[in-house]
């Protein structure tokens, strides 16, 4: 999906080139890789995209479609795998799982899921069910696994119509899909706390650290072979005249000397034998193994002759040069300091060290503290473990025992359990799940709902095409079922709270950072429940643009004029006519009324931004093009920055300036990246983006914050490398003639833009002045 080459699925011919190029890359893995378990992990996927592949060939895939297989409806989950493609198998389908058996065989009924499900809507089976609800210790991995629990809470609650029909939408795939909940051993975890890595997450990672070869290699050098090597010197010296360091074998070795050169080889073939790190003491080259040769030759009874004398009596003096006489000063002191360097524990002995701590923890879970597993080594447990007393935990170690810390969410971003926008985006469905299901006032019934919203956001997005969407949490039929339930005043506010507070997380923790697409959703659903007409959107893929937006893409840049329009710097630096938007934004509504369908697309919106990126003809072009064309709506809209302040409120603790000038050291960091890259066009476009992220803060500014910051932006580029400021500053000039009220092309001014089609003047490409700068790459 990366070239023009796969376009043609998009385009709705369903191509198999992408499953097939696939299917080809899992082959070569699965024959040629090292590692047993990526080999079979490779081998699952050939079977996936076979199934894909089968699947396309003989009609039972849809590719594009929101209900892309064959007789299963939206709501059920399917299998996906790279790209969007479906396999065809359902998510809840596939052989019973341990607890179906276990379930059948308590309830003496055929291990078939349609037995289980009839048996569910027995009196007993709704009393296992109603106990499941009241204890909270049940897990929902796919959401299926929380359609028969909320039958059952319908059905205690007097609902019984809607259970009812529940149950009907469910039927014909009861003997194919697991409806049952999967009990657990312990109730929900704390809602208000979330984690990147459950404790089993976080036992896994140090279980499978290895020893450092290059550590263990340094660390039997210094404690074995180092040792032995000066009793294998000392014993030679004692065939030496005295004063004759390296001339050895000067006094016939006696009986006695033999003996104990034996042993000293029975030693080393012992040790040779348990310590397989080192190599050198094998190397006829060696010292080590120049000594120990010439021992085995004399023990045997065999003379030296005059070249392997040579080559032991240069050995013995190149040590005594280097170290001193074994039992000296200089040479005592060098080897007390590599014991105690040897003597030193190994990063994997305290990794499993802290997994010993970790095992005793409730495993799917975060962690609520974590100093005490990676406090340094107790008394106690050196004793058990041999491992020196007060032995502080590695820094690698530690981080991963922190990524499983359960907290609030501000307090993960504060300590960098969370470093990016993308890794914020994986913990948000934790919060949403819980202002979701605020919503419902049982709160049996507020545990499943979370329950199931959490199991909803592990489902992979499909491969959709014509501006089809996603499934939507709200369509499952057991979510529809208990819509009634919800309390709406309350809900809405907590959903406007929630929404608010992860913004202003979003905005101030990542400055400078497109809100990457799994959190617009999570917003997007906090603003639907809050109902705050907050239209959030996605960023669009440049290589399967269609050059169609959705209506909500203007009703976005609507919002933006409404907080923008009227002169601010974002709209001249940009050039915008935010009146005319408004306008546009009227008249397509105006039109939707008109017409007995709703509106799928924004003619006028694509056009608009068709004309702004300077290109003529359809919207749908070279990856570039189409580049630039996304480029030019997410100016007009300001990519979910005005939604988010203009009506969820989102405000920054420590002002917009403060936020302006993040953006800018963001800008400066993205920049210095591109001397010396020999593929830098995406690293501009993401400088350009954090500079549009820049003026939207600034622009929301007083007077005097902006003139302070315009002239702290210059100060601060001169700051950087001088090739950091030579590329930056056409940007600074247009942006300070802009403030002056001129166009940021006059002059040295250029606009920064990171989209193009030819050479981009950030890379310091010669380029034709009459092109600006802003129309190439």
């Amino acid at each position: 999906m990366k070239d023009d080459a796969d376009k043609q699925h998009f385009a709705g011919t369903a191509s198999s080139s992408y499953p097939s190029a696939q299917l080809a890359k899992a082959f070569r893995t699965a024959l040629t890789h090292q590692d047993a378990d990526t080999r079979l992990r490779a081998e699952k996927r050939q079977g996936q995209w076979r199934a894909v592949l089968a699947g396309m060939a003989n009609g039972l895939l849809k590719v594009g479609s929101r209900t892309p297989v064959k007789g299963l409806p939206a709501w059920v989950t399917p299998e996906v795998v790279r790209g969007g493609f479906v396999t065809g198998a359902a998510s809840a389908g596939g052989p019973l799982q341990e607890y179906e058996t276990e379930a059948a065989r308590r309830a003496g009924v055929a291990q078939d899921r349609g037995a289980l499900f009839a048996h569910a809507l027995t009196d007993d089976g709704l009393e296992e069910l109603y106990a499941l609800l009241d204890s909270g210790r049940y897990e929902v991995t796919v959401p299926e696994e929380a359609a028969l629990l909320t039958a059952a809470w319908l059905t205690r609650a007097g609902q019984v119509d809607a259970a009812l029909e529940l149950v009907v939408e469910l039927a014909p795939f009861a003997g194919r899909l697991r409806f049952t909940p999967r009990p657990a051993g312990r109730p929900a975890p704390d809602p208000t706390a979330v984690h990147r890595k459950t404790v089993a997450d976080a036992g896994g990672t140090l279980a499978r650290r290895r020893p450092n070869k290059a550590v263990e290699t340094q660390r039997e050098a210094l404690a074995v072979w180092q040792p032995f090597g000066d009793e294998l010197l000392v014993h030679w010296l004692e065939t030496a005249e005295d004063g004759e360091d390296g001339r050895v074998l000067t006094r016939t070795p006696d009986t006695a000397w033999v003996e104990r050169g034996a042993e000293l080889l029975r030693r080393y073939r012992l040790l040779a034998a348990d310590h397989t790190y080192c190599a050198k003491h094998r190397s006829p080259k060696e010292n080590l193994g120049i000594l120990r040769g010439a021992l085995e030759e004399t023990v045997a009874g065999r003379p030296l002759d005059t070249r392997r004398l040579g080559l032991l009596r240069h050995a013995v003096a190149s040590m005594v040069r280097k170290r001193g006489l074994p039992g000296a000063e200089r040479h005592t002191s060098l080897r007390r300091e590599q014991a105690a360097q040897a003597a030193l524990p190994s990063h994997h002995a305290l990794a499993q060290l802290v997994l010993r701590r970790l095992s005793g923890l409730p495993q799917e879970a975060g962690v609520a503290e974590v100093a005490p597993l990676v406090a340094p080594v107790g008394g106690r447990e050196a004793r058990e473990t041999g491992l020196p007393a007060g032995a502080a935990i590695p820094a690698g170690v530690r981080q991963t025992v922190e990524a499983a810390l359960s907290a609030p969410i501000g307090t993960l971003v504060e300590r960098g359990v969370v470093p990016s926008a993308e890794v914020l985006a994986e913990l948000v469905p934790q919060l949403v799940a819980v202002t979701t299901a605020q919503a419902y006032p049982d709160e049996a019934l507020r545990t499943l709902a979370a329950a199931n919203y959490r199991a909803f956001r592990n489902r992979r997005s499909l491969l959709l095409l014509n501006l089809e969407r996603q499934v939507r949490v709200e369509e499952l039929p057991w979510v529809r079922a208990i819509a009634p339930q919800r309390a709406g005043v309350e809900a809405g506010e907590a959903s406007a709270a929630a929404l608010r507070q992860l913004g202003e997380l979003a905005v101030q923790a990542f400055p400078g950072t497109v809100l990457p697409n799994p959190l617009v959703r999570e917003l997007g659903v906090l603003a639907r429940q809050a109902e705050l007409g907050a239209p959030l959107v996605e960023e669009l893929a440049a290589d399967i643009f269609m050059g169609t937006f959705s209506p909500k893409f203007l009703t976005a840049a609507r919002v933006a004029a409404e907080l923008l329009g009227g002169g601010t710097l974002y709209e001249r630096y940009y050039a915008i006519d935010y009146r005319a938007v408004r306008n546009l934004a009227i008249f397509e509504a105006g039109q939707a009324l008109t017409r007995s369908y709703g509106a799928r697309t924004s003619p006028g919106f694509a056009k608009l931004c068709v004309e702004r990126a300077g290109l003529s003809g359809s919207a749908s072009g070279s990856v570039a093009e189409n580049g630039m064309v996304i480029e030019q709506a997410q100016i007009l809209t300001t990519h979910n920055l005005a939604a988010l302040v203009h009506r969820a409120g989102v405000s920054p603790a420590l002002g917009w300036e403060d936020l302006a000038r993040r953006c800018f050291v963001t800008v400066c960091r993205l920049t210095a990246r591109v001397q010396a890259n020999p593929r830098p066009l995406s690293t501009i476009k993401d400088a350009a983006y954090a500079w549009r992220q820049m003026l939207f803060h600034l622009s929301l500014c007083t007077p005097e914050e902006q003139t302070r910051t315009l002239a702290w932006l210059t100060e601060e580029a001169a700051r950087h490398p001088d090739h950091v400021t030579a590329r930056l500053s056409p940007a600074l000039t247009g942006l300070l003639q802009v403030a002056e009220g001129g166009s940021p092309d006059e002059g040295d001014g250029r606009r920064l833009l990171g989209w193009s089609t030819g050479g981009h003047w950030m890379r310091g490409d010669r380029v034709d002045r009459g092109d600006r700068g802003d129309r190439g790459w």
